[in-house]
């Protein structure tokens, strides 16, 4: 199933490591209705895995002239700091596939679509910064996913060869980035699921992290 030796794993944030993609998707949908418009879900799930500034653009696009993508951005601001304040959640078996990849030695990179300073204070609150050898976001390349930029420069920073890196995504813009850069990609579903034209490029769609672990325990 997989190319031998895996030598290292990368691994996308939110959504797959932090459970942040509800929160993300309620602090929108409160910041839209302060500013008296309704934000759908399919408008919210097609932004999935999509850097910020896209984000923005996407927005703007849907409520068309006279809406302030900045008033929109200050509202969601304060509302995702408000839901984050406490703690962010990881994932289920995300801790657990960590722990065992690094017993065998197995070096993890982060590739995320979220700018660094993001990327590096949510990984730290959620006690998970240390765990990575690398961190490559959306401020380290030209192209955000689903160009394969963010997770070849992830696999450079570790010094592998994207072709022997296990990938894990939970998006169809971020699994797309992981296979056109090489590596062997699984899509592990979170608020979305995986396209039939992505299914395809997925060595396979994982019900979560615990049965990530519980592959590559057969495989390393």
């Amino acid at each position: 199933m997989l190319r031998k030796p895996i030598e290292a794993a990368l691994f996308d944030m939110d959504g797959l490591l932090l459970d942040t993609e509800a929160l993300y998707i309620q602090a929108m949908q409160a910041a839209a209705r302060r500013l008296e418009r309704e934000m759908p879900l399919t408008l919210c799930h097609s932004m999935v895995g999509i850097p910020g500034r896209e984000c923005n653009l996407m927005i703007e696009a849907f409520y068309g002239e006279g809406f302030s993508i900045d008033e929109f951005r200050g509202h969601f601001s304060a509302n995702i700091r408000e839901l984050l304040d406490e703690r962010i959640p990881v994932k289920p078996g995300a801790v657990e596939l960590l722990d065992y990849l690094e017993t065998r030695g197995v070096p993890c990179a982060v590739a995320t679509s979220a700018g660094r300073a993001t990327a590096e204070h949510h990984l730290a609150r959620a006690g998970l910064l240390g765990r990575f050898q690398a961190l490559a976001t959306r401020d380290d390349v030209t192209h955000a996913k689903p160009e394969p930029d963010v997770y070849l420069e992830a696999a450079r920073r570790l010094g592998v060869a994207p072709a022997r890196c296990v990938a894990f995504e939970d998006s169809n813009v971020g699994l797309t980035a992981a296979h056109a850069a090489g590596t062997m990609a699984f899509f592990v579903p979170d608020i979305v699921a995986p396209l039939p034209e992505v299914r395809g490029k997925a060595v396979r769609v994982l019900d979560d992290l615990h049965e990530a672990r519980r592959i590559l325990e057969a495989m390393l």
